[in-house]
Formats: C-alpha cells, sequence, structure tokens
C-alpha cells in the first residue's frame, strides 16, 4: 500500500504532498546536521521511490549545498524551516521528519553519526518531561 501524506514550512508558505513510502528515517548527530537544524539531531526519512509535489511556494525554497560534501538543506526563506530535497541527482528524497503533517508511518532506524553527539544531548531519558511549556500552568 502506497501512502500519501502532506507537510508545510512553519509559516506555511512552502506545501507539499509526498507520495509513496519511505525507506529509511535516520536521526543523525553529526556536526554538520546540529549545525543545519540547531538542536541535537536532524530527523530525516529517506525514498528512491516516492515522488514530491510542491502545492504551494516552491519559489520561496533555497538550497544550501556544503561545498565539496554531499551535506544539503533546502528552507523556507521566509521562515527558515526546511523543506524535503531531492538529491544526489533525484535519485533520494530525503523529506524532515517533523516538516510532515500527522503521524509518520515508520519509526526511526537508528542513531547515525552518535560520535558526534553533543553532550548535553546525552541520555535525554533521564532528563524531565513537561507536558507543556515550563511554568505554565
Amino acid at each position: 500500500m502506497t501512502s500519501r501524506m502532506t507537510g508545510a514550512c512553519l509559516c506555511g508558505a512552502v506545501t507539499f504532498e509526498i507520495d509513496g513510502d519511505f525507506d529509511s528515517f535516520f536521526l543523525c548527530h553529526c556536526t554538520r546536521c546540529q549545525k543545519g537544524t540547531g538542536t541535537a539531531h536532524a530527523a530525516n526519512l529517506f525514498s528512491s521511490s516516492a515522488s514530491l509535489a510542491w502545492l504551494s511556494g516552491e519559489e520561496q525554497i533555497k538550497s544550501f549545498q556544503l561545498p565539496e560534501t554531499r551535506h544539503r538543506r533546502d528552507f523556507c526563506t521566509g521562515c527558515g524551516s526546511p523543506v524535503p530535497s531531492l538529491q544526489m541527482k533525484g535519485a533520494l528524497l530525503v523529506v524532515p521528519a517533523g516538516s510532515l503533517e500527522g503521524e509518520v508511518s515508520i519509526r526511526p532506524d537508528s542513531h547515525i553519526c552518535v560520535s558526534d553527539s553533543s553532550s548535553w544531548s546525552l541520555d535525554p531519558e533521564n532528563i524531565p518531561k513537561i507536558q507543556g511549556l515550563p511554568g505554565a500552568d
């Protein structure tokens, strides 16, 4: 069964639809992904068979390719949110998991590049969990 999902950037200017299934889901801790997301890791889905259709805002997308690497980041120029990209000459669709609406059908396969993990992001299970914002009653 082929799945269909929609997604958007934070400001809503860029919207898209993914038609097809994901092959893998990785949480990447490399320093490039840390800098590109501003977080402990990137959460990206990968597919060699799914198709991407831009529903709106394609003209607002900018790409950044780190020279002499395969590291690429596509984002909305309005809000900076990461958006899907076709990489490896269109052979691979990379979709930031957080850009999708609703639940993703697969669980992460693994954490990768964990040797680059920041010390503050290790052992997240032992950090207190708060259901909303701190101090909001």
